[in-house]
């Protein structure tokens, strides 16, 4: 069955475009250029993933993003005009998986697009035909591969998709530093990294908030400068 793919964005010639090109790869589209029916749209369908606009006519993207994630998990790519890092870090920290700046080119948005149902797909509990069981302990840390949840001296800890992925890496290569291009390529395998992009950094940082970390110096997710990231005792 075809992944079902909502894009949000005011400006009918972007909704279309991108319409064309998810379609041409096999994906089922739906069009919303206001929150009001992209509400009425996720609430209808079994959405997998959105593609949001930032600036819409009734509520920004932001506030959908943050509705979506009260109640759904699928992945949330922001689409922004501006280029400012405020913004970008915004919607990362309200829970969105990734962000991809206006003008853009469409075979970098399918590329972060099928990444992103990847992930999903493949981390995703309902999904899964034969649970494994797979269960990585290491520090104060107890990550369920199965079950997509993640304990920090047993406290339960309410991570996104993505933040999960990079916590499942960086325990995967515990004690080894693993470079903030390592990550990206991990998550969503494709070319477009560059050393000005500041995703990884921004779900760094969100992830040690969640776990009462001190920025200046975080007792988990170490930060070895001018290398990466690692986890250690």
């Amino acid at each position: 069955m075809s992944e079902k793919i909502l894009v949000v964005d005011d400006e009918k010639e972007i909704a279309d475009l991108l319409e064309v090109y998810l379609k041409n790869e096999g994906y089922e589209v739906y069009k919303s250029y206001n929150a009001a029916d992209a509400f009425e749209c996720v609430k209808k369908n079994e959405i997998d993933l959105a593609l949001l606009d930032v600036m819409l006519p009734d509520i920004s993207g932001f506030e959908i993003c943050e509705k979506i994630r009260e109640k759904y998990k699928f992945p949330v790519i922001m689409l922004t005009a501006k280029v400012g890092e405020a913004d970008q870090i915004n919607g990362l920290m309200i829970g969105a998986d990734d962000y991809i700046t206006k003008p853009f080119r469409p075979l970098e948005v399918l590329a972060r697009v099928k990444a992103q149902l990847r992930r999903y797909k493949t981390y995703s509990i309902e999904n899964k035909e034969e649970q494994s069981d797979e269960v990585i302990a290491k520090s104060d840390f107890v990550l369920n591969v199965d079950t997509h949840i993640v304990t920090l001296n047993g406290i339960p800890l309410n991570v996104t998709p993505t933040e999960f992925s990079i916590l499942r890496i960086l325990l995967e290569h515990y004690g080894k530093v693993v470079s903030a291009e390592e990550l990206f390529h991990e998550l969503w395998e494709d070319e477009y990294y560059t050393k000005s992009n500041n995703t990884i950094t921004v779900h760094i940082r969100h992830l040690r908030e969640k776990m009462g970390e001190i920025v200046e110096n975080p007792n988990y997710i170490k930060t070895v400068w001018g290398v990466g990231y690692k986890i250690e005792d």
